[in-house]
């Protein structure tokens, strides 16, 4: 029996299971996913704990509530991959043959690689808000907090959800002003980026928006150290910021097992052909989602809109053919902007942002880097369609190719 082996069931390896255990035939075939933990994370809603919007209960179900049944599932660390002999080593000394592999293993936070991040102040006045750990302790910090100097601050790029500390900053001007203490709240945003975003008319766009908000940007901001005495963060060129608390995207890392296998880059995220989605090194392994060192965002949108591409090319691949799809870097994200209003915004490696309607040209109902109502139910209803339907490998109505119907080219 042939044997295809998906290492990591988070959202794009659960996606890859129900998708190939539907196409290929269970006489030839046997599909095992490995992953070491059992509980699936909602990642998303995680920005939106702090401000009591969601509860810890929200965002987490069982893992197994989603893999098909007839597939193996093991619950184990992943050792190291030997691609040259094909087969993938887990702790304990199992080891696991393959036919063809699908690296899903993500992407994960490390805050231990910015001096001074995860010191003394840690979950006291410094916090992150990507693990379920850090929103549920900044949950409770905001309970008590009364003013201050609140600084968000991205490490490194990239990292996960490059919108998300947007929609904190956001977020938290609109949960302040409720709680009738924005005025006593200074909220700076700060980036390593040259503005609010990497594309030029979605920074101007998002700019204008936090400048309404009165969040100032500091922007080409590289975080050196976190200096826990003095309560600031520091640049690589020695400018400092104060801050109260801290919000803080650690720097973003692949798993260390990449690493040990020898086929990622410095921040262990697998060299893979962009277009094909297969590993530079073995033509035999694909990879999905944020383990990918794709020069595109590393997003729920990115692994739904590429798991279309890795499954055509997956197919071609055992049939022998040539691997004819090619993946365009599409990526698609809704951004919470605070008074139940959101933005949205569509782009791919070639195509920055634009403004226009989404997904039908004229109509909408979403509208491109506009601020309304009806973008911020679109990212709300996104948890139902997360969990229903994009899990489960069912057919979405968006292309994985992005469009240019409906775009206004500035």
């Amino acid at each position: 029996m042939k044997k295809l082996l998906i290492l990591g069931a988070g959202t794009a390896g659960t996606m890859m299971a129900n998708k190939l255990h539907k196409a290929l035939d269970k006489e030839e075939w046997e599909i095992t996913i490995v992953d070491q933990f059992k509980t699936h994370y909602y990642q998303p809603g995680f920005l939106f704990i702090p401000f009591n919007i969601y509860t810890k209960q929200d965002v987490i179900k069982p893992k197994s509530n989603f893999f098909p049944a007839g597939i193996k599932v093991i619950y184990n660390s992943i050792h190291k991959i030997v691609g040259d002999e094909n087969k993938v080593l887990l702790q304990g000394g199992q080891v696991l043959q393959y036919d063809y592999l699908i690296i899903a293993t993500g992407a994960q936070t490390r805050p231990d690689e910015t001096p001074g991040l995860k010191d003394k102040l840690w979950y006291k006045s410094i916090f992150d808000f990507y693990t379920i750990e850090g929103a549920v302790a900044l949950q409770d910090y905001f309970k008590h907090f009364e003013g201050g100097k609140l600084v968000m601050c991205i490490a490194e790029l990239p990292y996960k959800c490059p919108v998300a500390p947007i929609e904190f900053v956001c977020l938290a001007e609109a949960f302040f002003t409720k709680k009738g203490i924005r005025d006593k709240v200074d909220i700076t945003y700060v980036t390593p980026m040259s503005g609010a975003f990497t594309k030029p008319v979605a920074s101007k766009m998002l700019g204008d928006l936090l400048a309404e908000k009165n969040i100032k940007v500091v922007a080409d901001f590289y975080l050196e150290r976190v200096d826990n005495d003095k309560k600031t963060i520091v640049a690589y060129d020695e400018r400092e910021i104060e801050f109260d608390v801290l919000t803080v995207v650690p720097t973003n890392m692949g798993d260390e097992m990449i690493l040990r296998s020898g086929l990622g880059d410095d921040l262990n995220f697998v060299h893979t052909n962009k277009h094909t989605l297969q590993s530079e090194k073995y033509k035999n392994i694909f990879v999905l989602g944020d383990a990918a060192n794709l020069p595109t965002s590393k997003a729920g949108s990115v692994a739904h809109f590429a798991s279309e591409i890795l499954f055509e090319n997956l197919m071609s691949a055992i049939e022998g053919r040539p691997l004819m799809a090619k993946f365009d870097g599409h990526a698609n994200c809704y951004i919470e902007t605070g008074y139940g209003k959101g933005a949205l915004i569509d782009f791919n490696y070639a195509t920055e942002p634009l403004p226009g309607t989404f997904p039908l040209p004229g109509i909408g109902p979403f509208g491109l880097l506009k601020n309304t109502k009806i973008n911020h139910y679109g990212k709300i209803l996104f948890r139902w369609i997360y969990w229903h339907i994009l899990l489960k490998g069912k057919e979405m109505p968006i292309e994985a190719d992005m469009t240019m119907a409906g775009k206004k080219r500035i």
